[in-house]
């Protein structure tokens, strides 16, 4: 047996194409062309040199663990702790209320019929296409104007205000529940919330998943717009706090990303499953 199992694994290994070897010989320089930098930063993290002048050469030879302490300890000038605090209230509150904005507004556009709905779906599609920073200046104006500037609600209000607009993923899922489900729960007496409650929403759990998770990495990682209307150092982001440390501070600066990114890493593993099921599902309309 183990050998038939050996010659098999041969016949298979011969049967590669070309084309075959080729395909693997460049996804594998791609995976390592984007591992380079992270591994570089990782490194750069432990180095007992705290400026980027100070490496001896591309990766640093004296190692230690000196910039992850005083991501914490050291907090006079730069309040680490505190900028994680900022950054995770506005990523929470931005997902929890962005993830039902967006279900709401897919759910919708999925299963009612109306007027203007084709040109509703027509504009959004046409405005997502325009970046958003082409409309900071219009929001700065609006945050000035309405008292807002320097206060962390102000960035949930903008995140989840613009969530509505990438709907079309989560419509697609919507589309993909059939039909006859709904026509048997309207027989039985069941209204539009008692049907979105008890059935969409428990059929919806990968969806779900994949919009709170998309939600959370927009504004843990966004910089620009913290940037722009936090002007207080103690509401700082981690995105803002990181850029405005000094030259002389890159290995903290490293440390910090390194450690900023770990908990959306994690969540992404942990919920892969979800993510692959949402995004397939909510891809093709059937």
């Amino acid at each position: 047996m183990k050998e038939d199992k050996k010659i098999k694994k041969k016949r298979k290994i011969g049967k590669l194409s070309f084309d075959t070897v080729i395909t693997y010989i460049v996804l594998i320089a791609v995976c390592f062309i984007f591992f380079f930098p992270v591994l570089w930063l990782v490194l750069a993290s432990f180095s007992k040199s705290g400026s980027i002048y100070d490496l001896e050469g591309f990766f640093p030879k004296n190692f230690g663990t000196d910039a992850y302490r005083q991501l914490f300890t050291d907090t006079t000038m730069y309040d680490y702790p505190r900028w994680i605090k900022n950054t995770l209230f506005v990523s929470v509150c931005s997902s929890v209320l962005g993830t039902v904005m967006v279900i709401l507004t897919a759910y919708v556009m999925s299963r009612f019929q109306f007027k203007s709905r084709k040109g509703l779906m027509k504009l959004t599609l046409v405005l997502s296409m325009f970046p958003s920073f082409m409309s900071m200046t219009a929001l700065y104006l609006l945050m000035v104007n309405f008292g807002m500037i320097n206060k962390l609600i102000s960035l949930v209000l903008i995140y989840a205000g613009g969530a509505p607009m990438g709907y079309l993923v989560q419509k697609g899922y919507f589309d993909t529940i059939p039909n006859s489900i709904y026509e048997a729960a309207r027989i039985d007496g069941a209204g539009n919330p008692r049907i979105f409650r008890s059935i969409t929403l428990p059929l919806s759990k990968p969806i779900i998943v994949y919009t709170m998770l998309t939600q959370f990495a927009w504004p843990w990682s966004d910089f620009i717009l913290p940037s722009l209307l936090l002007k207080n150092k103690n509401l700082w982001t981690v995105a803002v706090g990181l850029m405005n440390l000094d030259e002389t501070k890159f290995t903290r600066f490293a440390a910090g990303s390194i450690f900023v990114a770990v908990p959306i890493v994690t969540l992404y593993f942990a919920l892969s499953r979800f993510l692959v099921q949402g995004v397939s599902a909510g891809a093709v309309k059937e």
